[in-house]
């Protein structure tokens, strides 16, 4: 019994490794997607360390660049992490840096610098409050912001908690590994990132993020209120190597392949990368399918929304670079990965619920709880709900049944019961009553 059950598993596995990507069921899911106003962007497969597949849907780019292509360019979010941390642990194999080394000898007025190490930056145990948390962020992420004033935000808050605790993600030690990398080099980090990743490796469409320039084919990010909106452009000069690298989901890939392979830094350092502790490992996080073991990192800046993992048993990956989203990125990887393996995947039907406008009207005001730290605002735009946290961006809300609404790209899941003033919040294992006010 025992050989037949081994035999079984391999061949299974071996049908796995060998199975042909339904492209045209992709295709038809992806235009599903922008049909129903659900994803614009561009996606990339790889099998055995070859792109096999990609698809681009989306808005006109530029006057001269109808619709995006495969060489469209996106801004990436915190998919730069995983850059930055190979950047910095090529500098300690320089002997440039020491992951034990404290912070102190940079940047001694930060809470905590005489204890805090480079380690703990790449691996989020630092205690260092994430700036861009911070309700202030929204009031100057647009503008340009000098080297010297961005640090003194991030040290003028007290820390979260004593380094090395615990993990808590914070983009502030990103922000600070990238100034570290620029003081330690005398280099800017977009020559730091060219030199040591870029040009090795002949990424052609990934580099360091500037204003975006549609004319170059680079995407501008769209949110979803009743139609599709021009989004707020963060400055380059705020996110740093925690977020603002652009690039495309085939040199994403490339990248990722490259890594596992060793041909950036040492087998060594990638073994120091992918050691998770409390499920961080340093700039990576794990992206498991199944019983193969994967590692990534998502993104997110403005309506930019990436998601990238690889898997060096295989060197199968999946990337996904998105400039508008309406949608579950989750769903979209496990889609790509079901494909990529022969497995079957459903495309969504998206049904209308109609309402009459007292009906959504009835549903509006303002909910709170004294368990929930903000209050919720619902409106009605004569179309459909929108919802609004305090001090947040407005985030238009989907029907799944007269009562129940959602916002797949944050996992969020509001039930009403009108005849209490009640409404039920569900977010990422949370539940919370809110009482209309």
């Amino acid at each position: 019994m025992k050989t037949a059950f081994l035999f079984s598993t391999l061949l299974v596995v071996t049908q796995l490794l060998t199975a042909q990507v339904d492209s045209k069921k992709l295709d038809d899911y992806f235009d599903t997607l922008y049909k129903n106003d659900k994803f614009i962007g561009s996606v990339a497969l790889m099998e055995k360390g070859k792109v096999i597949y990609s698809k681009q849907v989306g808005l006109p780019i530029s006057k001269t660049i109808d619709k995006p292509n495969k060489n469209t360019l996106y801004r990436i979010g915190s998919i730069s992490k995983m850059f930055t941390s190979v950047l910095t642990l090529k500098a300690v194999e320089e002997q440039k840096l020491a992951l034990d080394q404290t912070i102190d000898r940079y940047y001694p007025d930060i809470p905590n610098a005489h204890t805090i190490t480079i380690d703990n930056l790449l691996n989020h145990r630092s205690g260092i409050h994430n700036f861009t948390n911070d309700i202030n962020f929204l009031s100057y992420y647009t503008k340009p912001m000098s080297q010297k004033a961005l640090i003194q935000i991030i040290t003028d808050y007290q820390s979260d908690f004593t380094p090395d605790s615990k993990a808590e993600y914070s983009n502030s030690n990103f922000v600070l590994l990238s100034c570290i990398l620029e003081t330690i080099y005398k280099k800017d980090f977009s020559d730091i990132l060219k030199t040591k990743i870029v040009a090795p490796l002949n990424l052609k469409h990934t580099f360091y993020g500037k204003k975006i320039d549609p004319l170059n084919n680079e995407a501008q990010s769209y949110k979803w209120i009743e139609s599709w909106e021009k989004d707020n452009e963060s400055h380059p000069s705020v996110p740093l190597g925690a977020g603002i690298i652009t690039s495309t989901p085939s040199d994403l890939l490339a990248f990722q392949k490259a890594l596992f392979e060793y041909q950036i830094i040492s087998k060594e350092s990638v073994n120091t990368m992918i050691d998770f502790k409390d499920n961080y490992g340093r700039g990576i996080f794990p992206m498991p399918y199944g019983d193969y073991k994967g590692y990534g990192h998502n993104g997110r800046i403005d309506s930019f929304h990436s998601l990238t993992g690889f898997y060096p048993e295989t060197k199968n990956g999946v990337a996904i670079t998105a400039n508008g989203f309406n949608y579950d990125i989750n769903m979209i990887n496990t889609n790509l990965l079901n494909a990529l393996h022969g497995l079957s995947f459903e495309i969504p039907e998206f049904k209308t619920i109609s309402f009459s406008d007292e009906e959504l009207t009835a549903l509006t005001g303002t909910y709170a709880a004294p368990s929930f730290p903000l209050k919720l605002t619902i409106t009605n735009n004569g179309q459909q709900l929108i919802a609004q946290a305090t001090g947040q961006s407005p985030i238009p809300l989907t029907p799944k049944s007269k009562t129940i609404f959602e916002f797949l790209p944050a996992g969020i899941v509001l039930e009403f019961e009108t005849s209490k003033n009640e409404m039920t919040l569900k977010q990422g294992g949370g539940v919370f009553v809110l009482t209309k006010e």
